[in-house]
């Protein structure tokens, strides 16, 4: 079986990087893993990154993260992934709640069912890379290890 998920109003929406599940990373309290993941983009730009940190929603935060006139970090498509992994990493290492959730889907495959997303999620056609789905399955198996 598949789990999907997308919205945060889904049964795994928890699961989204919209989730509203704050994590700390960097000596600072980010609201979601996308307020951070997006912040990032400007490690040389105080400013710009506290703009997406404070942000009022995910949504506005991941609105800020593609600003074009502002110059993000070069070597952004070489270090998104393990950006991500950070993030997803620390939020179900600080939610136990999140962390049981997400090991009671046992073996399923995770997948991101976003359909403008061909990178972090599975696209309109499922063709997509689906990274967040298997950055899950790889957050979810290194807890289990630790469980075990």
């Amino acid at each position: 079986m598949t789990i999907y998920f997308y919205t945060t109003k889904s049964e795994y929406g928890d699961f989204s990087n919209f989730a509203r599940y704050g994590i700390e990373l960097d000596g600072l309290w980010w609201p979601t893993v996308e307020h951070y993941f997006q912040a990032q983009k400007f490690p040389d730009n105080a400013e710009h990154k506290e703009s997406i940190r404070t942000a009022a929603s995910p949504g506005i935060a991941k609105q800020l993260g593609r600003k074009k006139k502002i110059s993000r970090i070069q070597e952004w498509e070489q270090i998104k992934d393990s950006i991500m992994l950070t993030a997803v990493r620390k939020k179900f290492t600080t939610h136990p709640e999140l962390r049981t959730l997400l090991l009671s889907t046992g073996t399923e495959k995770l997948v991101e069912n976003a359909p403008n997303d061909y990178y972090w999620g599975c696209g309109q056609d499922g063709s997509g890379k689906n990274r967040l789905g298997t950055i899950l399955m790889q957050v979810r198996a290194e807890l289990k290890a630790a469980n075990s």
